[in-house]
């Protein structure tokens, strides 16, 4: 019987499938991945080395404590350059054997792993021990090559025994289950540890420590870190739910209970799923393989709605968790083929793919029709990875162009003079200053293996397996010598049932007799996301009495539509702050039928206003493109209702900026002759957006940007807005105008004080340098609106409105009724969440919308805000209930900045 399965070697003898790319092509873009390598890893050493990680925008080193706290996702970082250790085994890949000998001799001599600092146990197990690691198994390797590294005495080895020493006290529980967080001096106990008090973890930051653990004692011969990661291991099996045969995603650490019951493939469970199979790859135990097969049956049965993979209750399997999925799963399809289930692996691969073709990357958080849920992407590598994997298994051509998409959105999209940068929002194009490690652990490996040749590698990569860092662990540690005690407990019902799963992958010839087969699954899954999107369309039920007038067509400025609310017994009441209400009036109507037709169009406004609220307009993109910044830098901007659409435009609005005098733009601009034909830099405050933008048209402006007056405010930390009108009609305002709030408005402000002539492009997303970027489907990024936006109201709820408030009560038509026209359409935030912050922002914004509508705010009543509603569909949920959903999806998205966020 077999001890190891070698899923690659038996499934890598494909025919081709389809037409082949040329090897010269495939040379060509194999070089074009190692220059890629080289601008990200040259930027770091240049700019950021000592420091853990390098932030790309502003070309300096991330260095815990000195910048702003991002939450969890800083708990990777431990002053013990994480990016340049994380790195170690990709120089290798690379045959970059000099920079990697040059890299081992930094790390010995520059970084110190005893801290007083507090950092992910998770994190630092996967990138700082697996990073040793398979620095180690490299340096190894060359050494006997009799070539390199002949100096070397296992020194990285004795670093990681070191860190594995530091890091096994956060195993002292009575579980076995690690506590989330460790002091690298300190360890748990104690308050100068400042850690300790945690109860729960996530199900993969405690289920993916046993490769590196594992690897570690067979290394060095002390038995204690395998054995620590093995009854984790046990531990989560033993708490599995016995019906459903599934794990949930949080779990308390002393108890074992479940926190969060939801279940599904990504972030916050995955990597336990990868280590299952791939401990039973590196270490030969049965007992993993049977495990994991346990596992993937419950998941193809419940989880896997192909193409699609949806987390659902453990308890309840049957019944759905979300609507959304997020990025990490998409690691899934490459575990699917080392399991040797190709058909379901291509199947959602090639899902993600057609995803990733329509927002240039994958969302952090994606929804069932494939729209933004939240907008993020930090260069993640897992489709690489699958990519690779597929490619791997198939000999496809087909995943060459895949990987050819990936390296290109990168160097168009997130490619920066310093390296390469995250996307804050995969609709705009905008960036985040960061750029993880396992950018350069991950991505370039895989990418790399995907269009290399094997006389490329300086070493066989079917002997070592892959952890979920990427690091490379040589398959040899089976055989190496261990204790005989290092057991998992077996149980009396896990005694080995072959019949439960194949011990060989299956033959893929067998599986794929038409070579057509592979490209036949895809294409209903491609014809599927093709037409998720379609355009929002408002349907009435015919019937007597329909009003002569429909509310999606209504538009304030029209006299005919006005002469038709009047017959209505409908009429506009314009405010002093410059909204205008719609007030119904059944007794003013001229006929009964009349007034029925009033109170049509009311619940029709009504309905209409709920369907905007979900129908959401992503924010708008500055991008500076003079020297030196020639569209890298790219500003995330709320725009406005009136005035160009730059969403219709497929070229934007290209100008110099000039500030306008009055900087206010508040009366007749005094710098018209500097002001024409320039893009007028203007601040908020004192006069309404319109009569602003109207200001710098007189002047020959064409486009105006509205940079906030209050300082310190930031798209990172405050939803964005779209401008309103005055409520009077604006056809007259011909250009653009956008809204920057005042840390991005900075950025330009600075840079037109520093070079004097910057250029920026208005559009609607960034645009590729010196290349028109391909539009997104059309109902696909942004959505169809009316031109204004309405609210409903009773006529008992006729105070002035909140300008900062996103939304009011749903009331039922009354015979006299009272709706504001609301001049501004919703805009979705400029990224997803970072973090905890950004879903506590998230959250607050829901809680606002459900709460009573709030008097005027005195300072800013000149100007009319609407704050974005949520993405979910709140129509027939409680406070209570949306509040409960917003606190589920923040603790997800804080399991998803554990699990390498």
């Amino acid at each position: 019987m077999a001890t190891l399965l070698f899923t690659l070697t038996l499934v890598a003898v494909l025919c081709c499938r389809g037409q082949a790319m040329p090897r010269e092509e495939r040379h060509k873009l194999r070089n074009q991945v190692v220059e890629m390598f080289d601008h990200a890893y040259q930027n770091y050493m240049d700019h950021a080395y000592p420091a853990d990680e390098l932030m790309p925008l502003t070309c300096r080193g991330r260095v815990r404590g000195l910048e702003p706290s991002r939450g969890d996702v800083d708990d990777a970082l431990g002053m013990f350059s994480l990016t340049l250790i994380d790195t170690l085994d990709t120089l290798v890949l690379l045959n970059k054997t000099t920079e990697f000998e040059a890299a081992v001799r930094r790390v010995l001599s520059d970084v110190r792993l005893d801290n007083d600092i507090v950092v992910s146990v998770f994190e630092t197990n996967i990138r700082v021990l697996g990073g040793l690691l398979g620095g180690h198994s490299m340096a190894v390797m060359l050494k006997e090559g009799g070539q390199n590294m002949q100096w070397y005495q296992d020194e990285l080895l004795h670093m990681a025994k070191d860190l594995g020493l530091r890091l096994l006290p956060a195993f002292n529980t009575s579980s076995g289950l690690p506590y989330p967080r460790v002091n690298l001096k300190h360890g748990i106990w104690g308050p100068e540890t400042r850690t300790g008090t945690e109860t729960d973890t996530c199900t993969a930051c405690a289920g993916t420590i046993i490769l590196e653990f594992a690897a570690l004692s067979r290394f060095t011969g002390d038995p204690v870190f395998e054995a620590h990661a093995r009854r984790a291991m046990d531990f989560l099996w033993e708490k599995r739910q016995r019906n459903s045969n599934l794990v949930g995603t949080t779990i308390n650490i002393h108890s074992g209970e479940w926190v969060r019951r939801d279940s599904g493939v990504g972030a916050g469970i995955d990597s336990y799923y990868e280590y299952l199979l791939k401990a039973y790859v590196l270490l030969g135990d049965d007992l993993f393989l049977q495990r994991f097969n346990i596992h993937y049956a419950s998941i193809m049965k419940y989880i896997s709605q192909p193409p699609l993979l949806l987390d659902v209750h453990i308890h309840k399997p049957l019944l759905p968790a979300r609507t959304w999925m997020d990025s990490l799963l998409a690691f899934f399809p490459g575990l699917q083929v080392l399991k040797g289930d190709i058909r379901p692996a291509i199947e959602t691969h090639e899902m993600l793919y057609q995803v990733t073709k329509k927002h240039n990357f994958l969302p952090e958080a994606f929804t069932t029709d494939f729209r933004v849920h939240w907008a993020q992407h930090p260069l993640r590598p897992e489709f690489a990875e699958s990519t690779y994997f597929l490619y791997k298994a198939t000999g496809d051509p087909y995943y060459l162009e895949a990987g050819r998409t990936i390296m290109d959105n990168l160097n168009r999209f997130a490619r920066v003079p310093c390296g390469f940068a995250a996307m804050k929002d995969v609709r705009t194009g905008s960036h985040e200053d960061r750029m993880d490690s396992f950018f350069l652990a991950e991505m370039f490996k895989y990418l790399f293996l995907l269009f290399a040749d094997d006389k490329d590698l300086p070493f066989d990569v079917e002997d070592y397996v892959f952890t979920t860092e990427a690091h490379l662990l040589p398959l040899s540690l089976s055989t190496a010598p261990h204790s005989s005690s290092i057991t998992s407990n077996r149980s009396s019902e896990e005694e080995l049932d072959d019949s439960n799963f194949d011990w060989t992958c299956p033959n893929t010839r067998l599986l794929f007799p038409d070579p057509a087969f592979p490209r036949n699954l895809r294409e209903p899954i491609r014809s599927a996301v093709d037409k998720s999107c379609p355009r929002s369309t408002h349907y009435r039920e015919p019937g007597m009495g329909r009003p002569p007038l429909r509310a999606q067509d209504f538009m304030a400025n029209n006299p005919e539509h006005l002469e038709l609310l009047r017959r209505m017994g409908v009429s506009l009441i314009h405010l002093k702050d410059g909204r205008v209400q719609l007030v119904q009036h059944a007794t003013q109507a001229v006929s009964a039928v009349a007034a029925e037709d009033g109170v049509r169009f009311m619940q029709e406004m009504m309905e209409l206003s709920s369907q905007q609220q979900k129908e959401q307009l992503p924010p708008r993109a500055i991008q500076i493109v003079s020297h030196p910044f020639y569209g890298r830098v790219v500003l995330t901007a709320g725009p406005a209702q009136f005035g160009t659409d730059l969403s219709k435009s497929s070229t934007g609005v290209r100008g110099f900026v000039t500030v306008a005098e009055p900087y206010s733009g508040c009366a007749e601009i005094t710098n018209a002759e500097y002001v024409r034909g320039h893009i007028a830099l203007l601040q908020r405050g004192q006069c309404m957006f319109a009569e602003k933008a109207r200001h710098i048209l007189k002047a020959g402006a064409i486009g105006g940007i509205v940079i906030d007056d209050n300082e310190g405010s930031s798209s990172d930390t405050a939803p964005l807005f779209q401008m309103a009108g005055d409520g009077r009609s604006t056809d007259d305002i011909g250009l653009p105008l956008l809204f920057l709030f005042h840390k991005e408005g900075n950025i330009l402000l600075e840079s037109l004080k520093e070079y004097r002539e910057v250029e920026v492009l208005l559009s609607d997303k960034a645009r590729d340098r010196g290349v028109d970027v391909q539009e997104t489907e059309e109902g696909c990024t942004t959505e169809a609106t009316t031109p204004n936006s309405f609210e409903p109201l009773d006529q008992t709820q006729t105070n002035a409105i909140d300008p900062d408030q996103s939304a009011l009560e749903d009331v039922s038509p009354a015979p006299e009724e009272v709706s504001p026209v609301d001049e501004a359409s919703p805009v979705e935030e400029a990224a997803g969440p970072s973090g905890e912050d950004g879903l506590q922002k998230e959250e607050e914004a829901e809680a606002a919308g459900a709460a009573e509508v709030a008097p005027p705010n005195e300072e800013k009543d000149s100007e009319k805000w609407e704050e974005p509603p949520s993405n979910r569909d709140s129509g027939s949920q409680s406070a209570d209930e949306l509040l409960a959903d917003w606190r589920e999806d923040l603790e997800a998205f804080k399991q998803m900045e554990r699990d390498e966020l």
